[in-house]
């Protein structure tokens, strides 16, 4: 179901600014403010950590924010210590992290015309490590890049637009995340072996679809996990 690439992606685009929390499935969708700070910018192109994964050990608060993650799978939205969270990606994981007292918008307020993706992308590159393996934590972040078009300009040069929480890897590399869409919190997987493939030969899900495929989509559209990756996150020690 994957359409070939017949391009690299090679846009550079500014994070701190085009800050992003949609997502095909469910991320609350805004509109992209102008460019105005170059400082930190990351490439929409390629698969990365194609060596990756294995599990860290992890440290207690780590293991914690995996397990608060797993414990809504099922649940239509995110509410830790009677605050609701906005039932999409960045709302969720917002959630998760504050049931370990970290704010994942660091002091940014609330979001008024920006977008939590990019925003909570910008606080870990604040306040922690942007990676890409080998090793992920339990309970760290992974980000992606265009599983819709946000700008809606029919290319799949939309960065930071969804993100999850790690719980686990497989014995096989496969990243187990969990994240919010419009169905509600679920488990997906995503293995930076086997970027291309969706299911192994015995079966089991390698790379859950993270874009839905339109008629018309651009060359060079990807729709699995494994290609939509952007990087991990570490805040949590």
């Amino acid at each position: 179901m994957l359409s070939s690439a017949g391009h690299s992606h090679s846009l550079f685009i500014s994070l701190p600014v085009l800050l992003v929390s949609g997502m095909l499935f469910g991320c609350a969708t805004t509109r992209p403010q102008s460019l105005q700070d170059e400082k930190n910018v990351i490439p929409t192109m390629g698969t990365r950590g194609a060596h990756c994964c294995a599990m860290a050990k992890a440290a207690p608060r780590q293991t914690a924010l995996a397990t608060t993650a797993v414990r809504f799978v099922g649940q239509p939205r995110i509410q830790v210590g009677g605050r609701s969270y906005t039932p999409d990606c960045s709302g969720f994981v917002r959630g998760v992290y504050a049931s370990q007292r970290v704010d994942l918008y660091g002091g940014l307020g609330e979001l008024d015309g920006g977008n939590g993706v990019g925003r909570i992308f910008t606080h870990v590159v604040e306040h922690g490590r942007i990676h890409y393996g080998p090793t992920v934590h339990p309970g760290d972040l992974v980000f992606f890049h265009n599983t819709w078009d946000f700008n809606r300009d029919g290319l799949p040069n939309d960065p930071l637009t969804h993100v999850g929480v790690v719980e686990k890897v497989d014995r096989d590399g496969t990243v187990v995340f969990v994240s919010s869409v419009s169905a509600g919190i679920e488990r997906y997987r995503m293995n930076l072996k086997h970027p291309d493939t969706h299911k192994a030969s015995d079966g089991r899900i390698l790379n859950d679809f993270l874009r839905r495929k339109h008629m018309g989509d651009a060359r060079g559209t990807y729709y699995l996990a494994g290609r939509l990756f952007a990087a991990f996150g570490t805040l949590a020690h």
